[in-house]
């Protein structure tokens, strides 16, 4: 038996806090605001509100070890308090309509943790912030502490409920980032036992400092007989982990940092020491799995915090894919004559500034010195060049390594980070301890001084390797590799936002290989990131509209590489992928003539008035799943709707690529947009010459299509 504790709502999101009434265990079910009547589910092991492993404890029986972590003696341990609930005032700074509710949970050995769940009238998705206080006289050790759990899915079914759960997960590589890979829970043998002796458990995440490597940190699970998805994300930018967990009929989620097991990691707490796990996002909604992905993804709008340049969405040209790594000051100077004009407000230097070689080949990393070849007057007279064209400067950094063609900076063994007592290498890179003062002064005059010398407005800041495993912590031999790697990537992230406060004005890209910081306490501090590697592919449409269910569109930074050979059709499907996110020219400095001149003048056109839907909307996909990324065959359409209240509603775009055996005729249905959708709503259209859009009836027709076109339409 389950009593109710608590019940609180919040725009559409329900959080029921209930106690087995034999264990004593308090759990946490979020449900949509209108089904908060319809939980029925008892007959499951309530899951605790957290998940830890103290070191000396039992680990849990069951064939778990190296499995998981979950259900430890150390939870056998927990006392739970009840939950109490503070309300913030309307109109107080930083907490208006929020509700923060706090369950204590007491360790009578000498510790304590405190579960915070936090609902905002800002976000459709929750935060829950896990911390552990030792009150005690002993330290104690974690090896593992989770950020985030819920149990008891699904509340509105009893039972097996076979073949009903869904898990879905994002699987993400280089160029190909965020796979939506859906699997009947089943599939992955996450049923309970005929003697439910032991669980059954799926524990996936990525180890190292590409927090978005082979798979997204998110989770989604839907139950399909009552139209209800639970997502959770944790967003952390070194190892992490997430679990879905059964041992009965109830399937539970926990994850956080990466555990030892799996991440190398423990944390010892001294007497009177705190550790606060990093936050966890949570969604549920009457929805499928791609509305509760935009969901957490939107949650990162709490914290936007960026110049008031971005309030229109600028669009970026970028010079990457015109010198592949070789800017110099001719190069600059050339291709702003030929985009001044159309209408790009940011011009981005991309790598080799710094390095004569071609990128791939470059590793002159540290010192940050202007090459004297390619910049002979240095980099102020450039940047005054890009000023007086209109547009804002932006330069690239990968400043958190050493290369190994600056030996005084690849060699400076006591201010790197290191693994069995040697730098960690890895190719050409060795990584600078961002946790050490020294490191952060030099770098505080190489960079920060660098950009306001200079009088840059923007920074790309990319991050080209893994740190792996972890590393040690320099006077502190007993801190676990993977404690270290946590701290070392914080550090990091501070250094991004003491950037933030010298430069307030500063536009900040986050950048790892591309895609492989896309997490959310990143996309907290800048204001861009680059959306993917995939710079002149077939599937940029594919892996722009995966972007949704990750981060904002709005931080979507996509590629439009024009190059003078190809083809006017080419163009329009490069410019339509860069509707699906911010708009980012690159490509050959003679290609923006001619014909195409006039192409992308209205592409830019179309793009400023479709921005408000763009930054403020709710994203469907249309078309057959997308199976081979190299060799994409059909058509995607992403139907974006205008949210309510802002300047986006009652507007919704469009925006359809075609692949390989495409259909003359695409028909999309929009009778579930809400108001008429007639004619008379048919706005713009981008398109090329031949191709027909027509709209009767709630339905968007598109014909006269081949393989490889882009079309756009703005709705209302």
């Amino acid at each position: 038996m389950r009593t109710i504790l608590l019940k609180e709502t919040v725009d559409a999101t329900c959080a029921i806090y209930r106690r087995d009434d034999e264990t004593g265990v308090v759990e946490l079910l979020l449900v949509p605001g209108d089904m908060a009547g319809a939980v029925v589910r008892d007959d499951c092991a309530a899951e605790p509100l957290v998940q830890a492993k103290v070191i000396g404890d039992d680990y849990p029986f069951g064939f778990s070890q190296g499995r998981t972590m979950r259900f430890s003696k150390t939870v056998a341990h927990m006392r739970f308090g009840d939950p109490r609930v503070t309300r913030g005032e309307s109109g107080h700074v930083g907490a208006s309509g929020e509700t923060r509710i706090t369950t204590l949970i007491d360790d009578e050995r000498g510790w304590h943790y405190e579960h915070v769940l936090v609902m905002s009238e800002r976000s459709e998705a929750v935060e829950i912030h896990t911390s552990v206080v030792n009150d005690g006289a002993d330290p104690v050790t974690f090896e593992m502490l989770s950020s985030f759990t819920l149990g008891s899915l699904s509340p509105f079914s009893i039972g097996l409920d076979p073949e009903n759960l869904t898990l879905h997960r994002m699987r993400s590589t280089w160029s190909a980032e965020g796979r939506l890979l859906s699997q009947p829970i089943e599939d992955l043998e996450l049923e309970p036992s005929w003697q439910r002796f032991s669980a059954n458990s799926l524990r996936f995440g990525s180890i190292g400092s590409f927090p978005v490597r082979e798979w997204v940190p998110f989770v989604a699970v839907e139950d399909s007989a009552h139209g209800v998805t639970w997502a959770a994300a944790t967003t952390h930018a070194s190892s992490w982990q997430i679990e879905a967990y059964r041992r009965d009929d109830g399937l539970s989620l926990s994850g956080g940092i990466a555990d030892r097991e799996f991440g190398q990691w423990t944390k010892t707490l001294l007497p009177g020491e705190r550790f606060d796990a990093p936050k966890a996002v949570l969604a549920v909604t009457s929805g499928d799995v791609d509305r509760a992905a935009q969901m957490v993804a939107g949650n990162v709008r709490r914290y936007l915090d960026v110049p008031r340049s971005e309030d229109h969405l600028p669009i970026i040209f970028n010079e990457f894919c015109s010198t592949w790594g070789q800017p110099t000051e001719r190069s600059v100077l050339e291709q702003l004559d030929a985009v001044r004009a159309l209408g790009v407000e940011y011009f981005v230097i991309d790598a080799g500034w710094f390095d004569d070689a071609a990128f791939e080949a470059a590793s002159r990393f540290g010192k940050w010195q202007v090459s004297d070849k390619a910049f002979p007057h240095g980099m102020k007279p450039v940047v005054d060049a890009i000023h007086d064209a209109g547009m804002k400067a932006g330069i690239w950094f990968e400043f958190e390594v050493a290369g190994r063609e600056e030996p005084d900076c690849f060699n400076k063994a006591e201010w790197l980070l290191r693994r069995d007592g040697l730098p960690i290498t890895s190719g050409n890179r060795r990584w600078w301890d961002m946790r050490n003062p020294d490191v952060r002064e030099y770098l505080a005059g190489r960079v920060i001084d660098f950009l306001r010398d200079n009088g840059f407005d923007y920074m790309k800041v990319d991050y080209n390797d893994t740190i792996g495993i972890g590393c040690e912590t320099p006077g502190h031999p007993e801190t676990s590799l993977g404690e270290g790697l946590y701290e070392q990537i914080r550090a990091s992230q501070d250094f991004f936002r003491r950037i933030r406060r010298e430069l307030p004005d500063l536009m900040i890209e986050i950048c790892a290989s591309v895609g492989h910081r896309l997490v959310q306490s990143f996309m907290e501090i800048g204001a861009m990131a680059s959306f993917s590697d995939a710079h002149e592919c077939d599937y940029i449409p594919v892996v722009a509209a995966n972007m949704h269910r990750m981060i904002l569109p709005r931080q979507s930074q996509i590629w439009a590489v024009v190059r003078d050979e190809e083809s006017i059709a080419k163009l329009h499907y490069q410019i339509c992928s860069g509707l699906l996110g911010r708009l980012c020219f690159s490509g050959d400095a003679n290609a923006f003539s001619g014909e195409k001149n006039e192409v992308i003048r209205r592409g830019v056109a179309f793009y400023r008035e479709a921005a408000p839907v763009i930054d403020h909307g709710i994203s469907e996909w249309f078309g057959p799943r997308i199976r081979s990324y190299r060799h994409p065959r059909g058509w995607q359409a992403i139907v974006r709707r205008g949210e309510p209240g802002t300047a986006a509603e009652g507007r919704t775009l469009v925006v359809l690529h075609t692949f390989h055996d495409v259909p003359d005729a695409v028909t999309i249905d929009l009778t579930d947009i809400p108001g008429p959708i007639d004619a008379d709503r048919l706005g713009q259209a981008f398109r090329r010459e031949g191709i027909d859009v027509a709209l009767a009836d709630g339905r968007l027709t598109v014909s006269g299509l081949t393989d490889f076109d882009g079309v756009a339409v703005l709705l209302g």
